[in-house]
């Protein structure tokens, strides 16, 4: 696919006037959307914002290149507009950018664009492409010089290729002096830039440097053993994680990767030095992927490895807890009050399946965990210890049903079964390596599973203890103290809209939807429902207080707080965090404590506006929600000032 088939006219402005980053996005998002590669722009442009949230995509030299791969992309496109006065989208070097890019990739199918958009991304590396492109008067022009450009970087590769491919093999023979990973979230634009970047300034230096891409239709370029054994240092430029364990006792420089693009001379002078320290790889190097950054403090890694578990179970607790949910919907509870759920066809066919699918996110979550700590020979022992915790099996009945271990046994099984592992691992690495191959395949699996299942059997009746004394702690709370429970649920719903408070509050409601406990779920979604709500009601009856274009995408949190979906908020709470913040965690919480209060219950842990028929008193709900998000709105109001003309 060529880079002139992503780039339709209708997506294309030249000699545009922008006011800000903002202004920038919406035009650009309006020009995707124009092209027709959007099945929804507002979905679309959460994921532009979220990724400028991790970082600008800003590369430097007046050039910007935003993207983001989401659900609400219907097929790969491009859209691009020229700013000649330029527009400040916070890049490093403090440049306006006067060229900007935008990318949008959908989230599944093929990946046949990516090869077009690596090239797109090196060849706005290239000395005159950008003022090229800068000084088309037509669209035509435009397209013709991006077709030039790319018909002569073909042709350039083709007349080398043979040559290349000797130099190539002669490299390889006498291995490289330094070699590269480079890794960004999305893997679209900037993993290519700070690949070529890297090769082309070692290039100049006169130093052999190799590039392995991990990009998002998977890596290329791959290094090898014999090139890792042979190469001095390794530069790892990555804004997520990439496979460690193979630079196990190699000098590593761990860098982001926008110091790829923009320092790649320094990076390089760096790893030639001798001063980078040598990289140890925790388990040592027969080991997958890394867990953790090495500068990780215990509490952090601990925290990466639970979200790692929680981030798996969690498709299994929505998808099963939603079918589940369901299944009573389609039901008739008249027919056999003891099988509701169950009593017609269609309703138990739902409920089995959504059963075995939330049966499995125990097991799961504590799979993931120990994969997380131990890398893949962590799977099966977290896997079949979760699976102990969840039957609650004792030495006394290894069947299993003599405790309720629940979500806490599982996840000190994760815990356990993976640290574990990484013991044995240390013990193996002393054995000689012609027995090397038995390790994964013999050792870590049997001893992992039955050592990991014989902890997990002896901790099962202290962590059934502790979850009956929780289970009947909750259930024989009174009117008041349920309230404040779910007034603390709501609030931590809000306190960081995404982060360790919010998915601590969400991983402790779907733990009860296991218990049998309804009423804390809806508590917890009702939290998460209201600081977009609260913050799309302010923006629209106080617009005085925003600028105009916080008013005109305030509009999308509507949307995005009835689908519980609490990320809508974070652009405004980043913006003002000491307003914002305490209003929608206010508002959450009198949300969370009603619904409480009004004994709303919910079976599906998700979904928002879309599942309240599942919802036990749908308007009390509805009016929990509504009072919380209309006081999180006057909140927010008295404690904003109004802003003026010109600031809007």
């Amino acid at each position: 696919m060529r880079i002139t088939e992503l780039l339709k006219m209708e997506s294309i402005e030249l000699g545009v006037s922008l006011s800000s980053k903002d202004a920038a996005i919406d035009r650009l998002t309006g020009l995707m959307e124009a092209g027709g590669r959007l099945k929804d722009r507002a979905g679309y442009k959460e994921g532009i914002l979220a990724r400028e949230a991790q970082g600008s995509t800003a590369v430097g030299e007046g050039i910007a290149i935003p993207h983001a791969k989401v659900e609400a992309v219907k097929e790969p496109g491009l859209a691009a507009v020229t700013v000649p006065e330029g527009v400040d989208y916070e890049a490093f070097d403090g440049s306006l950018a006067n060229l900007i890019f935008m990318i949008a990739a959908p989230a599944e199918g093929a990946d046949v664009h990516l090869e077009a958009l690596a090239r797109l991304s090196t060849l706005l590396m290239t000395p005159g492409f950008k003022d090229g492109l800068l000084g088309a008067k037509t669209k035509e022009e435009f397209l013709e010089i991006i077709d030039g450009a790319e018909n002569e970087k073909q042709e350039e590769v083709a007349a080398s290729d043979g040559g290349a491919r000797e130099e190539s093999q002669a490299q390889a023979a006498s291995g490289y002096r330094l070699l590269a990973v480079t890794a960004c979230p999305t893997g679209i634009a900037h993993t290519y830039m700070a690949a070529e970047n890297l090769e082309s300034t070692a290039g100049k230096m006169g130093i052999s440097l190799k590039a392995e891409t991990d990009g998002s239709g998977g890596a290329q370029n791959v290094l090898t053993r014999e090139e890792i054994a042979g190469a001095q240092a390794i530069i790892v430029a990555a804004d997520r994680e990439v496979e460690m364990a193979r630079f196990d006792g190699k000098p590593v420089l761990q860098v982001p990767v926008a110091d790829g693009i923009h320092k790649a001379k320094e990076l390089i002078e760096k790893a030639v030095s001798g001063q980078v320290p040598v990289y140890r790889h925790a388990g040592g190097a027969d080991s997958g992927q890394s867990g953790s950054g090495s500068g990780d403090s215990r509490g952090r890694k601990i925290y990466k490895h639970l979200m790692n578990g929680v981030s798996h179970m969690l498709p299994f607790v929505i998808g099963g807890g939603l079918l589940i949910a369901l299944a009573f919907l389609f039901d008739d509870y008249a027919i056999d009050p003891s099988n509701f759920g169950k009593n017609t066809p269609l309703a138990a066919y739902l409920k089995t399946i959504g059963e075995q699918a939330f049966g499995m996110m125990l097991p799961i979550l504590s799979g993931y965990i120990a994969m997380s700590i131990a890398d893949r020979p962590g799977l099966a022992a977290g896997f079949v210890s979760g699976l102990a915790a969840k039957m609650g099996m004792t030495f006394g009945t290894p069947e299993g049903g003599a405790v309720n271990a629940g979500f806490l046994g599982a996840l000190f099984a994760g815990f356990a079964a993976g640290y574990l592992v990484l013991g044995l691992k240390k013990l193996f690495s002393r054995l000689p390596k012609s027995l090397e191959g038995i390790k994964p395949v013999l050792l870590y699996p049997v001893l992992g599973i039955f050592l990991g299942t014989v902890i997990t059997t002896f901790i099962n009746p202290y962590m059934g203890t502790i979850n009956d004394g929780l289970t009947n702690f909750l259930n024989g709370m009174g009117g008041e103290g349920r309230i404040v429970l779910g007034m603390i649920v709501g609030g931590m719903m809000s306190i960081d809209m995404g982060g360790p408070f919010n998915k601590a509050a969400y991983v402790f409601g779907t733990a009860q939807l296991a218990e049998g406990n309804f009423e804390v779920m809806a508590s917890v979604m009702a939290g998460g429902m209201v600081p977009p709500i609260a913050i799309a009601l302010c923006t629209t009856f106080f617009q005085k207080k925003f600028t105009k274009k916080d008013c005109q995408s305030g509009v999308v949190n509507y949307i995005m707080g009835l689908s519980f979906i609490t990320e809508g908020a974070i652009p405004f709470a980043a913006a003002d965090p000491l307003r914002v913040i305490p209003s929608c965690a206010a508002g959450a919480a009198l949300a969370g404590g009603l619904s409480m209060f009004f004994g709303c219950t919910l079976r599906a842990p998700h979904g928002g506006l879309f599942v309240l028929p599942t919802v036990g008193n749908p308007l009390g709900y509805l009016a929990a929600v509504a009072i919380g998000s209309a006081a999180g709105c006057v909140i927010l109001s008295l404690l904003k000032k109004n802003l003026n003309e010109a600031d809007r």
